[in-house]
């Protein structure tokens, strides 16, 4: 597995993204039984206005978001509630970006660490990846509770839990 992380903004350093990130995107494929090996999945370590541009680019939405995703194919199940088939062929997973003013604003709101925070945060975003979504509520709730998992799997507490922040 390739996680190329591209930090635009250098505070994203000192929080350990380069190891932080492809731990936690191993942590989904594990989960799953895929073989980290044969997927691509490029980080974007950016801060609040550039994630704020590339938010109304592509969601028109110009203002600051914590985690984008951008899938490299539709991956999201047909049926609401249900798991999303598991890539097949294309390497190139997707990309994510995210947030530095955002991430640390709610780690800090919520009483966790950084740390869990993002990495929680690329967890839902590879989840998205993967075709996981939360438009519809069944869909949001298995995305939920597969986070949940998975977090759990990285020695993380329940994000959405009463000590929780959410996403």
């Amino acid at each position: 597995m390739a996680v190329d992380v591209i930090i635009e903004d250098g505070r994203w350093e000192a929080l350990g993204l380069e190891v932080l990130a492809p731990r936690a995107v191993a942590a989904v494929f594990d989960h799953f039984g895929m073989k980290a090996d044969d997927w691509d999945v490029v980080v974007l370590a950016a801060n609040d206005a550039r994630i704020s541009v590339l938010n109304g680019d592509f969601r028109g939405k110009a203002q600051a978001t914590n985690v984008l995703s951008w899938p490299s194919a539709e991956r999201g199940a047909l049926v609401e509630g249900a798991v999303p088939d598991l890539p097949t062929g294309d390497d190139a997973l997707g990309d994510l970006a995210l947030a530095f003013e955002t991430c640390l604003a709610e780690a800090a709101a919520g009483g966790i660490s950084a740390e869990a925070h993002v990495t929680h945060l690329i967890v839902h975003a590879t989840l998205h990846l993967l075709g996981y979504d939360h438009i519809r509520d069944g869909d949001g709730d298995l995305m939920e509770a597969t986070e949940i998992a998975i977090l759990g799997e990285l020695g993380i507490a329940d994000p959405y839990g009463p000590n929780g922040s959410g996403d």
